[in-house]
């Protein structure tokens, strides 16, 4: 059987270094990675703040090292958690005004995320459910400059009233983070739902972190989700960058293999890999 290629492929959930924790990669490393792959773009990722300037570095050395024989492009995004002030909007929209894509939801600071490990506070992103002032402004920043919403590491009683929000405020572009991830834990059948009613994105991840530097694989449950809401809803990422866990590109390329191996055609890959993460991009 053929080898998957990652020819074009867009990954929009990758952590690199610089970093609190170890990551397998630095920027620059993912770069070379992902030109090597032949991939068109990857989304940095970080719990800890904004990567948008250090995607603006990258691609810099991109063009000052490679002189424009490639077309691999990084993008930064924004995290708020404690780090950036929480729900923050002064620092959002100077993320956004700086090229940030991405505005992810609390994540290692959510109070969902503190909860199951055991911890108390963290930040509440709705109250009577209704979402906070504060995300109300930064739902209307992200409007104007039409960012992709990550829900992060929220708990799925606040996802689905978040997700309405924010499509009844003008969001176009809502992604639920790895629902899979037991943190987040959204039930198979509310994540066949929020497809259909409200028309989001399901971001299905390679593995996920157990605790303990122990991750387990997704791909089984990957594809059934794929096969239960259809390619036209599912982003494939990896949220790779773990030193636990195969780099990058050999994380990506087994993944793209199980599914291929397991009857997902090269059409529904592209759909998962390109087209949706280069409309969320707007590439």
């Amino acid at each position: 059987m053929s080898t998957i290629s990652l020819q074009g492929i867009i990954d929009m959930h990758v952590h690199s270094a610089p970093d609190i924790r170890e990551r397998a990669y630095d920027d620059f490393e993912l770069m070379e990675a992902g030109i090597q792959a032949g991939a068109r773009a990857i989304v940095l990722k970080s719990h800890h703040g904004t990567t948008m300037n250090r995607a603006f570095l990258v691609n810099k050395h991109n063009e000052l090292v490679h002189k424009q024989t490639n077309n691999f492009t990084m993008f930064g995004s924004i995290t708020l958690n404690y780090d950036i002030g929480g729900l923050n909007p002064v620092a959002v929209e100077s993320a956004l005004k700086m090229g940030a894509k991405v505005v992810w939801l609390p994540t290692t600071h959510a109070a969902n995320h503190l909860q199951k490990y055991g911890k108390s506070g963290g930040i509440q992103c709705l109250e009577n459910n209704r979402i906070v002032k504060p995300l109300e402004d930064i739902f209307s920043l992200m409007k104007e400059y039409d960012a992709v919403l990550g829900t992060g590491h929220l708990a799925p009683h606040e996802i689905e009233p978040i997700i309405k929000q924010a499509k009844e405020m003008g969001l176009r572009k809502i992604v639920v983070t790895h629902p899979e991830f037991w943190v987040v834990g959204v039930p198979k059948n509310d994540q066949i739902r929020y497809t259909r009613d409200y028309g989001v994105y399901l971001e299905r991840c390679y593995a996920q972190p157990m605790g303990h530097g122990v991750y387990r694989s997704n791909l089984a449950d990957n594809l059934a989700i794929i096969k239960a809401v259809g390619c036209e809803h599912v982003l494939i990422s990896t949220d790779g960058g773990q030193v636990e866990n195969p780099h990058w590109e050999l994380a990506l390329q087994e993944y793209l293999q199980y599914l291929v191996d397991h009857g997902i055609t090269q059409q529904q890959l592209d759909i998962m890999t390109k087209a949706i993460p280069s409309m969320l991009l707007g590439l």
